[in-house]
C-alpha cells in the first residue's frame, strides 16, 4: 500500500462545494445568439461577465461539454498570480520592453480586480492575497534568484513587488528543507478555484447570460457553432477551450495538452500548521525545472501539485483514467515529503489531476477578428487563474470595439505556430522532461547549473 492509497481519487475543490454538482440543461436544438462562447471555464466565463457588465442587452450563450469548471479552471492549484507564462522578454520581442512591462503591471492589478469581483458578487472562494514564496534549495537555484532580483530592479520593480529572502526569513515563511534563499512575490492570492468558477457562472447567469452544459461542440466556423445538440448562429464566436481545443475539428495541433496532478492532506492541527509556517496563506514552490506548487487552504490543508508521469499522451490524447494514476500521485507525495517532512505521517484525503494547455511559443494570447467575428483566448501554460480574468476583460473590450488600454496590450494578436506531428511531439515532450528531471537531480548533487536542461527547455519553448 502506498502513501496515497487511501486518498479518494476526486477533486478537492469540487468535493468541498456547498452544493451538489447538477448539470445545467443542454442546448435544445438550433438557436441564435449575439455572442457564442465555447468553454465554461475561467476564460469563457470572465469574457461573458464583462460583456454583460458593459451591455446587459447582449444575448450571450456559453456552451460547455461537461460542467462549468470541469477542466483546468476547477482543478488547478488555486494560484491567482499576477504573472504570465512565457515571460516579459518574449512579449517584448512582439512589441517593446515598455509595452511588455505595461502588460506585467496589468497582470499585477488583475489580482485586485479578481478580489473586487468576488466581493461585489458575494463569491466566497477563500481569496487571500498572501503572495508567493519561492524557495531556492540548491546553489544554482539560489543564483537564479539573485539574477531574477537584478532583472526586476532593472525594470523598476522594488521590494513591494518582489524581494530576496535570506535563509532564516524564508524558513520562517515556510519551514522546508535545504533552504538557501527565497523570493517573495507580492501580487498573488490564494483561492479555492472550484468555488470561484462556480460562483462566477452564477454571476454570469444573474446578469442575463445563458449557460448550457452537457453539450459537445464539434466545430467552430464563422458565425456558426456545430454541436451535438444543434447549431448556434451568432455574430461573434469566442473559443475558450484550453487543452480541450484538441477535440475541435482542425485544431488538434493548436495547443498541447499536458497533465498535472494534485494531492491534498487532511486538515492540519494548529500546532503542525504553526511548525510549517505559511502564515497569511502564501502559495509556494521552489526553483526546480520540473515545477511543483502548493497552497495552504482555508481549512488548513496543504494542497500540492506537480507534473508526475506521464506528462503527455501520444497523439495529444486526453484520458480521464490518467488523471488518477496512483504512481504519479505517489511521485507528487514524495516531492511534498522531501520539501516538508513534517507531513510524512499526515493522511492524504484527495488526489486528482487534469490537463493544461501549452501553445508552441509558450505565450498566452488573445485574438479577435472583427470581420469574421471569431475570437480566441488562452494557452496559459498552467498560469491561467488571474490571466483569464485579464484576457476576458480584454476580449470583451475587443468584441465591443472599446478603445481601452487593454486592447493594445502586447499579448493581443499573439499567435503561435502549430505543434509538430507525431511522433515528434511525443518525443520532444518526453526528452525535455527527462533532461529537466536529470538537471534537478544533478544541480542538487553537484551544485552546478544544468545548462543542457536549460537549453532543452528553451528549444521546446521556441526561445
Amino acid at each position: 500500500m502506498t502513501a496515497i492509497s487511501n486518498a479518494r481519487p476526486v477533486n478537492l475543490w469540487m468535493d468541498n462545494l456547498d452544493e451538489d454538482l447538477i448539470l445545467r440543461s443542454p442546448l435544445e436544438g438550433n438557436t441564435t445568439a449575439d455572442i457564442a462562447i465555447v468553454g465554461g471555464g475561467f476564460s469563457g466565463l470572465w469574457t461573458a461577465y464583462y460583456l454583460l457588465d458593459n451591455d446587459p442587452s447582449l444575448r450571450v450563450l456559453i456552451l460547455e461539454k461537461e460542467y462549468c469548471g470541469y477542466g483546468a479552471s476547477g482543478r488547478n492549484g488555486g494560484w491567482c498570480e499576477g504573472a504570465l507564462a512565457g515571460g516579459t522578454d518574449k512579449y517584448a520581442k512582439w512589441s517593446s520592453m515598455d509595452e511588455a512591462l505595461r502588460l506585467e503591471h496589468a497582470m499585477f492589478a488583475t489580482v485586485d480586480e479578481v478580489k473586487h469581483v468576488t466581493e461585489y458578487e458575494g463569491i466566497e472562494c477563500g481569496f487571500q492575497k498572501g503572495g508567493v514564496i519561492s524557495l531556492a534549495r540548491n546553489e544554482p537555484q539560489a543564483k537564479r534568484q539573485i539574477d531574477a532580483i537584478q532583472v526586476a530592479r532593472s525594470r523598476g520593480f522594488a521590494d513591494e513587488v518582489i524581494r530576496l529572502l535570506e535563509p532564516e526569513e524564508a524558513r520562517t515563511q515556510l519551514n522546508a528543507t535545504n533552504i538557501r534563499s527565497g523570493l517573495f512575490f507580492s501580487p498573488s492570492a490564494t483561492i479555492d478555484p472550484g468555488r470561484l468558477v462556480r460562483g462566477l457562472a452564477k454571476a454570469v447567469e444573474s446578469r442575463g447570460g445563458k449557460i448550457v452544459e452537457g453539450t459537445t461542440v464539434q466545430s467552430i466556423e464563422e458565425k456558426k457553432v456545430c454541436t451535438s445538440h444543434g447549431e448556434v448562429t451568432a455574430e461573434v464566436v469566442i473559443q475558450a477551450t484550453e487543452a480541450f481545443t484538441r477535440d475541435l475539428k482542425g485544431k488538434k495541433l493548436d495547443l498541447l495538452p499536458v497533465y498535472s496532478r494534485m494531492i491534498a492532506t487532511e486538515p492540519l492541527s494548529d500546532s503542525l500548521m504553526s511548525e510549517i509556517g505559511l502564515e497569511g496563506r502564501p502559495t509556494f514552490n521552489d526553483g526546480r525545472y520540473i515545477v511543483i506548487y502548493g497552497q495552504r487552504t482555508e481549512d488548513n490543508r496543504i494542497a500540492f501539485g506537480g507534473q508526475g508521469n506521464p506528462p503527455y499522451l501520444f497523439g495529444s490524447k486526453i484520458d480521464s483514467a490518467i488523471e488518477g494514476n496512483e504512481i504519479s500521485h505517489e511521485e507528487v507525495w514524495r516531492n511534498l515529503i522531501d520539501l516538508l517532512p513534517q507531513l510524512r505521517d499526515v493522511a492524504i484525503t484527495h488526489r486528482w489531476g487534469g490537463v493544461l494547455a501549452i501553445p508552441r511559443n509558450w505565450l498566452p494570447g488573445i485574438r479577435f477578428e472583427k470581420t469574421s467575428g471569431l475570437g480566441f483566448l488562452g494557452g496559459y501554460v498552467g498560469e491561467g487563474v488571474a490571466a483569464a480574468n485579464l484576457a476576458g476583460r480584454t476580449m470583451a473590450d475587443l468584441v465591443l470595439g472599446l478603445e481601452t488600454d487593454l486592447v493594445s496590450l502586447p499579448w493581443v494578436g499573439v499567435h503561435a505556430r502549430r505543434w509538430e506531428p507525431e511522433p515528434l511531439r511525443w518525443l520532444g515532450v518526453r526528452a525535455s522532461r527527462r533532461f529537466m528531471g536529470s538537471a534537478d537531480i544533478s544541480e542538487t548533487r553537484t551544485g552546478k547549473t544544468g545548462w543542457l536542461a536549460m537549453k532543452a527547455a528553451h528549444l521546446l519553448r521556441g526561445d
